[in-house]
């Protein structure tokens, strides 16, 4: 094939690689974005809500007050009961605007029914009081009563008191149905976040695929060239990609950043992603460590997991024989010891001044590895499982193998069991004799 055209093969095979990418962080954005905003709008529903009940409590206790003080006065003639009345008579007009202010375009049809019941009753109400109390100020208490008595003003609160209940009742449902809502846009961030890491993984893999097969062709096609200088170039061509890669993840990571600037709320949420996306991020690195191979050191990338964490009150034991892993396995091995050390420090071993003992061993042609934590006393295992056990199960899957834990009395203890692939690379160079 003439070199130009192995030359154009390559560009178009970067080309499609780096849409590739560039999609998957389109959709990492996408999908931060609409966790904050269906946040956003739950926090809004939730304040609306609550300024509602408030409006809704005032204009009850405006009714009640002017209740209170018509009765109080009617019964012992002491014109201090007058003032509870005054209140209620100043307090009910503007809680009703604030009511009808804070509905807006967003009340539903039963609600504006409820609103013109509510404000029509309030009116009614303290007509009634109203035309009470003149007859009392004019000296016909005996008019005043037999008003009273006639159950009117007993009924029209009543019927304010249902309208009141019906417009909470229906306030509370919105709200739950937000939250509601809220909660399934949540539910869709696990396996959309889980595709995203798969995504990468499988970018980083055709990655090195694409610079192995443009440095072999370059190779036969310029047949002139010296073995070195073949190698030479597909170092070269492999850094450039990793530089790449890198910068991308770089990009990933400042978009995630940066979409909660202005959203204190969400920085939880934003961290934890940030955090996962720099585990890739040290796996990919520890697979560019030989660019002549495509394996890198099961040992290498366990204590560069490790690493950032390690001190002096933070110990570690990793130990066990010399096994390269594949480049396909590596990253997400690496999220499975990300997510085991951010545990550990969080709630485990490190951060109740236990220790890490890392282990692995062969069992016939496959690796089996114990992460065990000591100095946790654990009265019980978690009643369920959080996104990070999900991510650890989505991520053995990745690799061929098995993630399991058991919560012993004296600290945590995870199996995972390396299975030997077909058509791969070997686990080790040399597995042991038996």
């Amino acid at each position: 094939m003439p070199l130009g055209n192995l030359i154009w093969r390559r560009r178009l095979s970067n080309a499609a690689l780096l849409l590739l990418i560039g999609t998957a962080m389109l959709a990492l954005i996408f999908l931060v974005y609409q966790t904050l905003e269906a946040e956003r709008m739950q926090r809004e529903r939730s304040q609306l809500t609550a300024d509602i009940l408030e409006e809704l409590e005032r204009v009850d206790t405006a009714a009640l007050n002017g209740e209170t003080g018509q009765r109080g006065y009617l019964i012992t003639l002491d014109r201090r009961y007058l003032e509870p009345y005054r209140q209620g008579s100043e307090q009910i007009d503007p809680a009703l605007r604030r009511l009808r202010e804070l509905m807006g375009d967003t009340a539903t049809t039963r609600q504006e029914e409820l609103l013109d019941q509510i404000d029509a009753l309030s009116k009614a109400k303290f007509s009634e009081m109203e035309n009470t109390v003149m007859l009392l100020e004019d000296g016909q208490l005996l008019e005043a009563r037999r008003a009273v008595l006639t159950d009117e003003g007993q009924e029209t609160m009543e019927r304010l008191r249902r309208a009141l209940d019906e417009m909470e009742e229906i306030e509370r449902e919105l709200l739950a149905d937000q939250a509601a809502e809220t909660a399934r846009i949540e539910g869709r961030v696990l396996p959309l976040l889980g595709m995203l890491i798969a995504l990468i993984g499988i970018s980083i893999l055709l990655g090195s695929r694409l610079v192995s097969s443009a440095a072999r062709h370059q190779a036969e096609a310029a047949q002139a060239l010296e073995l070195g200088e073949a190698r030479d170039r597909a170092d070269l061509l492999a850094r450039e990609l990793n530089h790449r890669v890198k910068n991308l993840f770089a990009v990933v990571l400042a978009i995630v950043q940066m979409s909660a600037k202005d959203k204190p709320e969400a920085k939880e949420v934003t961290d934890v992603i940030a955090q996962r996306v720099r585990a890739l991020l040290t796996a990919h690195e520890v697979s560019q460590g030989e660019l002549d191979r495509d394996l890198a050191s099961l040992e290498t990338l366990i204590e560069t997991t490790l690493a950032p964490y390690r001190s002096q009150n933070q110990t570690a034991d990793v130990h066990g024989p010399e096994v390269l892993l594949p480049a396909k396995r590596i990253s997400p091995l690496g999220l499975v010891f990300h997510e085991l050390t951010t545990n550990a420090v969080k709630y485990g071993a490190w951060k109740h001044g236990g220790t890490i003992d890392v282990s692995w061993e062969w069992q016939g042609d496959s690796i089996r590895l114990t992460w065990r934590e000591s100095g946790v006393p654990i009265e019980a295992a978690p009643e369920r499982k959080g996104f990070g056990s999900l991510l650890m199960e989505s991520a053995a899957r990745q690799f061929g193998g098995s993630v399991s834990r058991e919560f012993t009395p004296d600290g945590l203890v995870v199996t995972i069991d390396l299975p030997q692939a077909q058509n791969t690379p070997n686990l080790a160079t040399t597995p042991p004799a038996p």
